[in-house]
């Protein structure tokens, strides 16, 4: 049975059986504290933002409305955070807060339980959470370590949410149809911003390259990226979106050239291994090499269409002049060089969000930041993470084991595209990394499909 979209009584959830209500049960002890967490997040968070009063007064009343339809609706309020994942020209964004709300209803309400998560999920995070912690003794600024730490522990939070939320169709289509809205949106007006001028994304973009509303084309792409392989299983294989084929195509082509705009070298990266872990794994189902053969053209169509619009846009050399070596590449490596010496000289790490200030650029990479910010025990914990969701990946699509729909093989051609992009880019703080995690993750609790070919695997009963 579902949960249902009205309010229950927290006090019945905790209440031991013959109790006669005198006294907190440990369930209601760490969910207030956890929501006295969540609370104190969102005050952080805004602190940190300069507001004036009167939108410290309508940050306020929108966050009390969020609260409300979490409260009414929460698929609706759901379905706002993952529509608002196209806004993040700030931070932290207006989805933090949303989410933040949408993960304390849970669980206050009962719609978390840590039991839905895979045990070694669980000992990893908490792991990483602990070395977080203790690598902030070295902090430089301990405030800034503070603020890291909490964005960590919230994300990590997040994937959970979504390993014990997304249980059913009606959920996963939510969650798909709300990521392709926002990817194909973004994809349409990052790359109009870059030919015409569009107010609202004015200030938004970043010359030549499209970025929509995130701030950081080497954000934007890769979630194009991520988004585009989920729509091509789904062209392929038709479970969740009821689109029909000729509009996911198009929307597959959009994306696709939404996400090559952004000139991010690792989102074609990203792009190229996803692709290729499709075209290879998909011809070992049944009838897959009919599929396969289906996806290859589908790819070399948008790969045309890309081109074309490329050469129409009138962006071929800069196309040409952006696969070339880099000038500031050189000070990417020199990062990463010195994020080793940190991990070498410092057992515990330099502290979560101290790269920056220690550094003169960005560590670009996930395992060269993990390991400076938090020792050689911080790059243990996350090759653990990572990797180990990559065997989950491959085990869910050799089992048949899809998250409630959402294929398998998509969500193993995200996650490997993530893990070559990890190499370049910092990937640890993207909310969609943790959320596709978080499905990966589901799908390996699902029952196993009776046949590979099956397009019904992975709905499991809800919590």
């Amino acid at each position: 049975m579902d949960y249902p979209d009205r309010v229950t009584s927290l006090a019945a959830r905790t209440r031991p059986a013959g109790s006669s209500g005198t006294g907190a049960s440990p369930l209601l002890v760490l969910t207030l504290a956890g929501v006295g967490l969540v609370c104190g997040a969102i005050g952080l968070s805004l602190d940190s933002i300069p507001l004036t009063v009167p939108e410290t007064f309508v940050a306020g009343v929108g966050l009390m409305g969020v609260l409300g339809l979490a409260l009414w609706r929460y698929k609706w309020a759901v379905a706002l955070a993952f529509l608002l994942l196209g806004v993040q020209i700030v931070e932290p964004a207006p989805v933090d807060f949303v989410l933040l709300i949408v993960i304390a209803v849970a669980v206050v309400t009962g719609r978390v339980d840590p039991r839905q998560v895979p045990v070694w999920v669980g000992l990893t995070m908490g792991a990483f959470i602990a070395l977080n912690l203790l690598s902030s003794l070295e902090a430089v600024k301990p405030g800034r370590a503070a603020f890291y730490m909490g964005v960590t522990v919230y994300l990590c939070a997040l994937g959970v949410w979504t390993t014990s939320y997304v249980t059913t169709p009606d959920r996963a289509r939510t969650i798909l149809t709300c990521l392709t809205t926002v990817a194909a949106l973004s994809a349409l007006f990052g790359s109009l911003a870059l030919v015409i001028t569009i107010p609202v994304l004015s200030e938004a973009y970043s010359g030549l390259r499209a970025t929509a509303l995130f701030d950081d084309p080497n954000i934007y792409g890769p979630f194009l990226v991520s988004v585009s392989l989920l729509v091509l299983q789904e062209l392929l294989e038709p479970r969740l979106l009821r689109w029909g084929r000729p509009t996911l195509a198009l929307l597959f082509a959009l994306i696709t050239i939404g996400s090559f705009l952004s000139y991010s070298r690792a989102s074609w990266l990203n792009w190229l291994v996803g692709v290729a872990v499709l075209l290879a794994v998909l011809p070992l189902r049944r009838g897959g090499a009919g599929r396969a053969l289906v996806l290859l053209l589908v790819v070399l169509s948008g790969v045309a269409a890309t081109g074309a619009t490329v050469v129409l846009t009138g962006q071929a050399d800069f196309v040409e002049e952006r696969a070339r070596f880099q000038t500031y590449d050189n000070e990417r490596f020199g990062a990463q060089k010195l994020g080793i010496e940190f991990a070498e000289s410092k057992p515990l790490g330099i502290g979560p969000g101290q790269f920056e200030i220690l550094s003169p650029v960005s560590a670009h990479s996930t395992y060269i930041r993990s390991g400076a910010e938090q020792g050689i025990g911080g790059f243990a914990v996350i090759v653990v993470l990572l990797f180990g969701t990559l065997l989950v990946a491959f085990k869910n699509v050799f089992a048949g084991k899809d998250t409630a729909g959402i294929g398998s093989i998509g969500l193993l051609a995200v996650w490997c595209g993530m893990l070559a992009n990890s190499v370049f880019i910092d990937t640890l703080h993207w909310r969609h990394f943790f959320v596709f995690a978080g499905l990966i993750w589901s799908g390996s609790l699902a029952a196993p499909a009776i046949s590979q070919a099956s397009s019904r695997a992975g709905a499991r009963r809800p919590m």
